[in-house]
């Protein structure tokens, strides 16, 4: 069945034999959605949601009452005072810079206690020069790096004990790093710290890759405010774009009257036709989500047992729907990104290769075969060509597609190492990847004799 589509008997059964061994796991994780589900269900019941809300507002956008009541499902959903949720944010790089320039005035400081946030973010806080960072306003920024993956407590204690810090940055997921995504465990442990010696810092939390993935909203365990986008998960797969950042209701005024324009802030703002997908979009995000880390555990699973440096293992807690897959050389991790693309709906003709982005420093291998141009929830992986060579995989609207994606990928690593041989010994497979170019050319010549 599975040759259709270029999938051979070896890499399916490989994959079966793989996801029997965590089925337990996907089992909790399907358990998982059901409870977000009924916390999304119970949202648009008691908000009593109706085809009134799917119309939309042009121009202006004044008196829309599709965006007022998509804003109150997303507060309650998260367990926020008030929401700002709209197309006209762009990114969650673009939802992370309204809040900071709402929040942040000349003379204030920023402080990321989770180390160096994602490399787009360097020019808006000026970590990469720009006239129009906020270090070019006269923002200050610091940065404390994690201790192993935990917050380094002493040191964020003693700096936030001076009190001149306005707002304190977390970014729950690893980004481009090898660190573990931050739990609500760790936040709330962090944010009951800080609290005890600075009451008046705002904590901001970058939740993207983060929502639904644990059955706790940052905002419930301390957090000020939090931001995401919305073509990862919140959108479940239906919103083609926009954002969203939900938590105290003076705050995301701010961040309304930075969006708009102050004296009119959330009040404007034409919808176009979004609310429906916005809506239907966090209905669907529980189901959509749980899909997406069954997928990150099975592909977990199979890489491991093929050899592969893994980050989270399959049986270990997750924080964010990343999978890091550590390659340790150029030519595994470009194949099978090049398999996750051919083995996508969209573009499935089209090979990846390593290219310039806007707002990175080395080249970036990019599979995306989505419906919505850069959807992260949808399957895709990529990642930066530098060593160790580490592949981000994240997304999969459905557990099954993600799963035919994995056995994609795998098939054409499988072509390009081994020529069309299939080597079961993962001794042996763990001695392709580690020997130098010279043994892996003798070890292919053996396989050949």
């Amino acid at each position: 069945m599975y040759e259709k589509l270029g999938i051979t008997k070896e890499v399916e059964e490989l994959v079966n034999k793989a996801e029997q061994k965590v089925k337990p796991i996907l089992e909790q994780l399907d358990k998982n959605a059901e409870i977000n589900s009924i916390n999304v269900l119970s949202a648009f019941q008691k908000y009593r949601v109706s085809d009134v809300h799917f119309t939309s507002t042009t121009g202006y956008g004044y008196d829309d009452i599709g965006r007022e009541c998509v804003e109150k499902i997303f507060a309650e959903v998260l367990k926020g005072e008030d929401a700002l949720v709209r197309t006209q944010i762009v990114s969650g790089t673009h939802a992370l810079t309204i809040a900071l320039f709402a929040m942040l005035r000349p003379g204030d400081t920023l402080i990321s206690i989770a180390g160096k946030p994602y490399d787009t973010l360097e020019k808006v806080i000026g970590i990469e020069d720009n006239p129009s960072s906020l270090k070019s306003f006269g923002i200050k920024y610091e940065e404390i790096d994690l201790i192993g993956n935990e917050f380094n407590t002493p040191t964020i204690v003693e700096r936030l004990s001076k009190n001149n810090v306005k707002v304190v940055h977390i970014q729950r997921s690893r980004g481009y790093s090898l660190r573990e995504a931050i739990s609500i465990e760790q936040i709330k442990n962090i944010i009951d710290k800080i609290k005890e010696v600075n009451k008046e810092a705002i904590i901001m939390i970058d939740n993207c890759y983060c929502e639904f993935v644990e059955l706790t909203s940052p905002l419930e365990v301390g957090a000020d405010i939090i931001v995401g986008s919305l073509i990862k998960n919140l959108g479940g797969g239906i919103a083609t774009n926009g954002g969203y950042i939900v938590g105290r209701k003076d705050l995301v005024e701010l961040a309304g009257e930075r969006l708009t324009s102050p004296g009119q802030g959330k009040e404007v703002g034409p919808t176009s036709g979004a609310n429906k997908m916005f809506l239907q979009g966090i209905y669907f995000a529980p189901h959509v989500v749980a899909s997406s880390l069954k997928t990150a555990v099975l592909a977990s699973k199979v890489l491991e047992e093929l050899g592969y440096m893994v980050s989270p293992k399959a049986e270990s807690k997750r924080s964010d729907i990343v999978q890091t897959i550590q390659f340790g050389n150029p030519d595994d991790m470009i194949n099978f990104c090049k398999g996750i693309q051919f083995g996508s709906a969209i573009n499935s003709d089209c090979a990846p290769e390593p290219a310039d982005m806007p707002g990175y420093t080395d080249k970036i291998i990019m599979a995306s075969g989505s419906f919505t141009q850069g959807s992260s929830i949808e399957l895709s992986c990529d990642g930066p060509i530098r060593p160790p060579y580490v592949a981000f995989l994240q997304g999969g609207l459905t557990y099954e597609y993600g799963k035919i994606g994995i056995m994609r990928a795998i098939q054409e690593m499988k072509k390009y190492i081994y020529g069309h041989f299939w080597v079961r010994s993962e001794k042996l497979l763990s001695f392709h990847r580690s020997g130098s170019l010279p043994d892996r050319l003798s070890f292919l010549i053996l396989l050949l004799l």
